[in-house]
């Protein structure tokens, strides 16, 4: 069996404290892939150093061989706050108002995926398959052509792929493009994505795209680009769901309700997910059901990311500043309409909190696929579920809607929407809540993470 070498902009640290529920799946399934494969992880370390030479730190544990190299602080303000969360992340998640087209930036993305090429080059060895993870290290593949890699090298984007008409307000995008082609593989979340991805090639790039077989040629070279839609690690959250932590969680949180109905969110702290417009929707519905602040208060969990970023320091102050005017105008000396808690939980608090919440809000304005949607689901009890709010706009739809039988479908935009699914959610009868969570739970269960590590492999070994 090959080697697998995966590269990311971070290397997971073992038992790290969720932010929410996608990283600890993500790095659990790429570990074990790791461990059957017998193979490499390479990132950053996420320290800053201004030494270039000997900051390569190797560890190896359980079969597993971490690597990790530091960053100038000019590489991390170009690189990491400047074009992958400045540029990339809000062009790619349709946020052109907030997207930053700076040239010193992205020579500072390319100068980092150049190190990225030089670091890890050495330790690739000739029959190894590499795997590039996400948008931080879109051209790492072509560095590491450039520099005589022969592997069959893949990449997987967790984040949407925009229209080409967004994506072409991007300063020298073709390039960026082209340097995806020298991949073996392509993975995207969704068939939206992928769509959006042969459209550009075909209508910018002018390559010859196959969208029946997924392949692209250009330039003489040929790439395969699928979809790949993740999933929750299933056997491990269950698990979490079974210890002392969870079930504590769970009834913490239910003491607290005090027979009022839970309603929950989990997110990072970040403009995409769809904070504001989150928390209007909820306003709106305590506007229009005055005499519902006495039956529903909701949770929301925002652990800040980023803060180094200017619009992520916006979206916090907003976002306190909204929770803030509605709790001042519901609450009572009894209650508080919502609890917005800027902090992060453990995937077994995680279970007992969804466990114990009626509704789960997940309304992003756009995202690549969101785990959290499928974990709240995957905490329920099959006697007594919980309904998911789902906004149209997450990769997850494409599962979790079920021809209109499994979550609520909400346009995150509108407040009238939103407040209309709550009010929807709070009146469904028990056999309803029950019927779409039962359209929904198989999919969770058996579309897993580690049928997605196990797919992208072995299509990248295969093809």
């Amino acid at each position: 069996m090959n080697r697998l070498v995966v590269i990311s902009n971070r290397v997971a640290v073992p038992k790290a404290r969720g932010v929410a529920g996608a990283q600890g799946g993500l790095a659990g399934a790429l570990n074990a892939a790791l461990k059957d494969y017998g193979g490499l992880w390479f990132g950053w370390s996420g320290q800053e150093s201004e030494d270039r030479t000997g900051n390569m730190n190797l560890q190896r544990s359980d079969g597993v061989t971490t690597a990790t190299i530091d960053l100038s602080s000019r590489d991390i303000d170009e690189y990491y706050n400047g074009y992958a969360n400045s540029t990339l992340w809000p062009l790619f998640h349709y946020r052109i108002d907030l997207t930053e087209y700076e040239n010193e930036t992205g020579k500072g993305y390319e100068r980092v995926n150049e190190r990225f090429a030089e670091s890890v080059m050495p330790l690739i060895e000739e029959e190894d398959l590499v795997w590039v993870h996400d948008y931080h290290l879109i051209p790492l593949g072509e560095r590491l052509r450039a520099r005589g890699a022969k592997n069959r090298i893949g990449f997987f984007s967790h984040i949407p792929w925009p229209p080409t008409r967004l994506l072409t307000s991007l300063p020298f995008h073709e390039r960026l493009v082209e340097t995806m082609l020298a991949y073996d593989l392509i993975g995207f979340q969704t068939g939206e994505w992928l769509s959006s991805f042969f459209h550009y090639c075909e209508t910018e790039l002018k390559a010859d795209v196959d969208q029946t077989t997924g392949r692209i040629t250009h330039k003489g070279r040929t790439a395969i680009a699928r979809a790949y839609p993740i999933g929750i690690d299933w056997d491990h959250f269950q698990k979490q769901g079974k210890t002392d932590e969870a079930k504590d969680a769970e009834k913490r949180l239910l003491e607290s309700l005090r027979n009022r109905t839970g309603m929950i969110g989990v997110d990072r702290l970040d403009y995409s997910k769809g904070l504001p417009e989150r928390i209007d929707g909820i306003g709106r519905f305590f506007d229009q059901h005055p005499e519902r602040t006495r039956d529903l208060i909701f949770i929301q969990i925002a652990p800040p990311s980023r803060e180094d970023v200017n619009s992520y320091q916006k979206i916090r102050a907003v976002l306190e500043q909204k929770t803030g005017q509605i709790n001042g105008a519901r609450s009572e000396v009894d209650i508080v309409p919502i609890r917005y808690v800027n902090q992060g939980y453990s995937h077994a608090e995680l279970y007992g909190f969804f466990r114990a919440s009626k509704i789960g809000m997940v309304t992003p304005l756009r995202d690549g696929m969101n785990l959290v949607a499928k974990e709240y689901i995957a905490a329920q009890d099959p006697e007594d579920p919980g309904v998911l709010l789902l906004s149209d706009f997450a990769g997850a739809a494409q599962q979790l809607d079920c021809d209109g039988q499994g979550a609520l479908m909400v346009n995150p935009h509108s407040p009238d929407a939103l407040a209309r699914a709550i009010q929807t959610a709070l009146d469904m009868p028990l056999n309803e809540r029950k019927s779409r969570y039962e359209a929904m739970i198989g999919t969770i269960r058996d579309d897993n993470v580690q049928d997605w590590t196990n797919n992208f492999c072995s299509d990248l070994a295969a093809d």
